[in-house]
């Protein structure tokens, strides 16, 4: 007993002499407690403020991102590209050396490849290697150097496809994958997040150039120019173009040009084998702190018309030069870039909603797009806009190459709006009106003219798409 007593007294004066001294020298940590409704507080805080207000008590978080299936619902449609020059020797045969490679995605089932117009602009025979090393030889359909936008065509059905996300939708801070097949690596997928909209950096030349990037930290390396940019969805949201570096790698800084205004240029390449363009007529500049003071604008924001082209759309409504652009169709324009994306998915004969300040009141515009030689390529008079706004669709007449090429007369439908009464009948834009019910039509005044005569009934269209067989019919109500 009495070797047992100053043991254990002991052992009692080790351990109270342990916790005195973790209470003296041992800082508090902080633990995370799930409450009952479902916000968090720090448990050494209690449910009063830290004193010196270092720390907030309440957060907001998100889940941890999963990119495994959008990687896995994608990377078979990124294809890698070779570019490469064929030349021809005479008696001696020819041969062909490769210019350039780069990534692409394959947008349709049948065939129809998007890249960089850089990626292929130094070869004429194209090769394209599929993720699962099948190899095709590519046609050049059409490129687009303004937007460095390229599209080719490969002879095969049943193809994967990355479904085109809103790129509009996106919002800084947002996930995205790059998705590349550079040197046929059969894919690279990298990951990081958008950093910022609208970016100008000043790559391509040209009087028509738009450079409205969205910009990300995802590792985009030589190879992958052409590649995909997607959602956590697995939608594409952009093509991969270019990164700002001095050591000729990847430096932190990627660019890529938005799906809504890649889908418009890759229509027009397949359709017309050029981008139709439709143009304000305005010469801009950007707004500064010295210009929004001296024009008595809200905010330094906006887009500053220097002149105005004569004949242009924007003439013809009404606007002056140092009206300042703050608005297009509902979108705010802060700078440039974004003016230019927002009127770079037009084609002639658009009528858009223009917002602008002038001595420093708001107002707004109806300015009809033109072509770069002022003209409107759609025939609409302005009493018929609402006839055909109210069926949802936009009417030009075919050009008269079209007409020689297709050997017919008709109308082009040139756009339709989503959840209109001719959207809901599934026609698609590149639809070629050639009779309203029996009558033959060939301009759009004649369309009008049978629409209006057939208020409050149903009618059919028939007509056709350009490279597809046979003819179709949609039938709706003229309201």
């Amino acid at each position: 007993m009495k070797k047992i007593l100053p043991i254990a007294l002991s052992s009692v004066c080790s351990a109270v002499l342990a916790v005195f001294l973790f209470i003296v020298f041992q800082q508090p940590k902080t633990v995370y407690i799930d409450k009952t409704d479902g916000s968090a507080i720090y448990a050494n805080y209690g449910e009063t403020e830290p004193i010196y207000g270092g720390v907030q008590r309440t957060f907001l978080s998100s889940s941890p991102t999963d990119f495994i299936a959008a990687a896995e619902k994608v990377t078979s449609a990124v294809v890698n590209i070779r570019a490469m020059e064929s030349s021809s020797y005479g008696w001696w045969g020819g041969s062909s050396h490769g210019a350039s490679s780069g990534s692409g995605v394959i947008i349709s089932t049948d065939g129809y490849i998007v890249t960089n117009n850089h990626v292929i602009e130094d070869g004429n025979k194209y090769q394209v290697t599929m993720n699962d090393h099948r190899e095709y030889d590519a046609k050049l359909i059409a490129t687009d150097p303004f937007t460095d936008i390229a599209l080719l065509k490969i002879e095969e059905k049943n193809l994967p496809t990355i479904v085109f996300g809103n790129s509009d939708s996106l919002r800084v801070g947002e996930w995205v994958l790059a998705v590349g097949n550079p040197f046929n690596l059969e894919s690279t997928v990298t990951a990081g997040i958008v950093s910022a909209k609208g970016r100008s950096i000043d790559i391509l030349e040209g009087e028509y150039t738009i450079e409205s990037f969205i910009q990300t930290d995802a590792a985009v390396n030589p190879g992958n120019s052409g590649g995909a940019l997607v959602n956590t969805n697995g939608e594409l949201v952009g093509i991969n173009t270019a990164i700002i570096t001095r050591s000729g790698k990847y430096e932190g800084y990627s660019f890529a040009i938005p799906s809504t205004l890649v889908q418009k240029i890759i229509r027009d390449l397949r359709d017309y084998g050029e981008v139709k363009r439709g143009l304000l007529g305005v010469k801009i500049g950007p707004v500064d702190d010295r210009i929004a003071r001296e024009l008595n604008l809200p905010t330094v924001e906006g887009v500053c018309i220097n002149a105005v082209t004569p004949d242009g759309g924007a003439e013809d409504a009404g606007l002056q030069a140092f009206d300042v652009i703050v608005g297009i169709n509902g979108t705010k324009i802060r700078a440039i870039p974004e003016l230019q994306e927002q009127v770079g998915r037009m084609h002639p004969g658009s009528v858009i909603k223009l917002e602008y300040i002038r001595e420093g009141k708001r107002f707004v515009a109806n300015v009809t797009l033109k072509d770069k030689d002022m003209a409107s390529k759609i025939v609409v008079k302005s009493e018929d806009d609402g006839l055909l706004g109210s069926m949802g669709f936009t009417l030009r007449e075919l050009t008269t190459d079209e007409r020689r090429k297709l050997r017919v007369a008709g109308v082009y439908v040139e756009n339709i709006k989503v959840g209109s009464i001719v959207e809901k009948t599934e026609m698609d834009p590149g639809y070629i009106i050639t009779k309203v019910g029996e009558v033959k039509v060939g301009t759009v005044q004649e369309v009008l003219n049978e629409l209006k005569k057939r208020r409050g009934t149903e009618i059919y269209l028939e007509g056709f798409y350009e490279n597809y067989p046979g003819e179709y019919y949609y039938t709706f109500t003229v309201k």
